[in-house]
């Protein structure tokens, strides 16, 4: 300060360095068709009370009433009624509910499509890309998911490999995939369908679908039998309006895996650390999965030697419920970029770094700015390999980061502008096989 007045001046010295602030891991962008709302906004919501009130409800389903007269003579039995539903495409209010039931927070909606402009009369694939588009211009969302998109059949994986190519441009995010149908070749179309390039690792995919505890939206206006609606029935014929009412309720939403897995990906982020693989977690709101994968049926799912399009297994075990049972990537066959939790951890390392050094551009290219800089990166890394992140017995076992003349940039890189930082990390890696050697001691004497 330039002082020409007699008195007393305080003067704030920093002695700590800057820091950085670690980004959000887990908020998902759910693109797809809901009730009402804006149309290709992303919209961020943190709870199904906001999401019903911005974005409506469920479609009302339409259901086929079969009514079988109860038998006076023997054998006497009961009147029953059977319903049947041929279940509409859009998905996204189940998927909503599936989210938030697995550990699900904060999260963006993106309507391609509501019922205030007339749903399409199936999924449309255009609309689904132009909702992809919009996430370009938004910065907070880290992962992709289609609730709709296995209603395009084997055409949801050229939107599959979109995404995977938005991610690879944005580089903050990930994307849940599905395995479209339960059939035989559903798993070989997968893999032969999906145009990755070389983006394998900026995505994950689950098999099978899951059967939920979930029932289909209806109106009571519908008509059960002889022009009478439900409304009517539930006070002019109660019996046959309960019998009615279970008879939809028995049936139960099939979702594909992908909602329910952005919910588990959110909660372990939370509770353990990105670094920590989203698997072994028990599914909520689930019956259980709509195809039963055995040991053997998984090797072929967790192991694919010619690209490496490793699919993560949903499995259920007796005692433990219905449970994620695989940490792979698709780029399975890669020793860099294998696990989920790896690929999610460096994409926050690198952002939160990012977003951190963006402060020292047009600094001065020089020796103090570099330390300022490589104390900062030091100092968020040994936070992380305290919390468990990096593997290392010690620090320097765990990172580096390197910055300055000689050593990272050259004289010619100062004098174009260029600041160099090279960070190196030692992720740590899920158990993924736990190998018991047990032997016979011999008795001794």
């Amino acid at each position: 300060m330039n002082y020409k007045t007699p008195g007393v001046y305080v003067e704030e010295i920093a002695k700590f360095p800057p820091s950085v602030a670690q980004v959000e891991t887990a908020i998902p962008a759910f693109i797809g068709y809901t009730a009402e709302g804006p149309k290709n906004q992303p919209t961020r919501i943190s709870s199904m009370l906001e999401y019903e009130t911005l974005f409506g409800k469920a479609k009302n389903e339409a259901f086929t009433f079969t009514i079988i007269p109860a038998t006076t003579v023997a054998p006497i039995k009961p009147r029953t009624v059977t319903a049947t539903v041929t279940p509409s495409p859009f998905k996204m209010y189940y998927a909503m509910q599936m989210y938030f039931a697995n550990g699900g927070g904060p999260c963006y909606i993106v309507s391609v499509g509501n019922l205030a402009t007339g749903y399409p009369a199936s999924v449309d694939m255009g609309d689904l890309e132009d909702g992809l588009d919009t996430l370009e211009r938004e910065d907070e969302p880290t992962l992709i998911v289609f609730p709709d998109a296995e209603k395009l059949g084997v055409d949801a994986y050229e939107l599959y490999g979109q995404a995977l190519q938005h991610a690879e441009l944005m580089k903050d995010r990930f994307v849940i995939m599905d395995v479209v149908g339960d059939d035989d070749t559903a798993v070989a179309d997968f893999r032969n369908n999906l145009d990755s390039g070389e983006n394998l690792k900026y995505g994950a995919a689950y098999y099978p679908k899951l059967e939920t505890v979930l029932t289909y939206s209806y109106d009571t206006a519908i008509i059960v039998a002889d022009n009478k609606t439900l409304e009517y029935l539930k006070t002019n014929d109660s019996e046959l309006y309960n019998l009615a009412k279970a008879a939809i309720e028995s049936n139960k939403v099939v979702m594909a895996p992908s909602s329910a897995m952005a919910g588990v990906y959110a909660k372990v982020d939370s509770t353990s650390g990105v670094f920590k693989a989203p698997a072994n977690v028990g599914l909520s709101y689930v019956v259980a999965p709509t195809v039963k994968i055995s040991h053997e049926d998984q090797e072929n799912l967790n192991v694919d030697s010619t690209a490496g399009k490793s699919i993560n297994a949903i499995r259920t075990f007796v005692g433990r419920g219905t449970t994620v049972w695989g940490a792979r990537t698709l780029d399975g066959n890669s020793n860099e970029w294998r696990y989920i939790s790896v690929r999610r951890f460096f994409t926050m390392v690198e952002e939160s770094v990012k977003k951190a050094t963006e402060r020292f551009v047009f600094e001065p290219n020089t020796a103090n700015t570099w330390i300022r800089v490589q104390t900062m990166i030091e100092n968020f890394l040994n936070q992380q390999w305290q919390d468990g992140a990096l593997a290392g017995s010690k620090p320097e076992e765990a990172y580096y980061v390197s910055v300055g003349l000689n050593k990272t940039m050259s004289a010619q890189d100062i004098l174009e502008g260029r600041m160099i930082i090279e960070v190196g990390m030692a992720a740590v890696r899920p158990a993924e096989f736990i190998v018991l050697r047990f032997s016979h001691k011999l008795q001794e004497a």
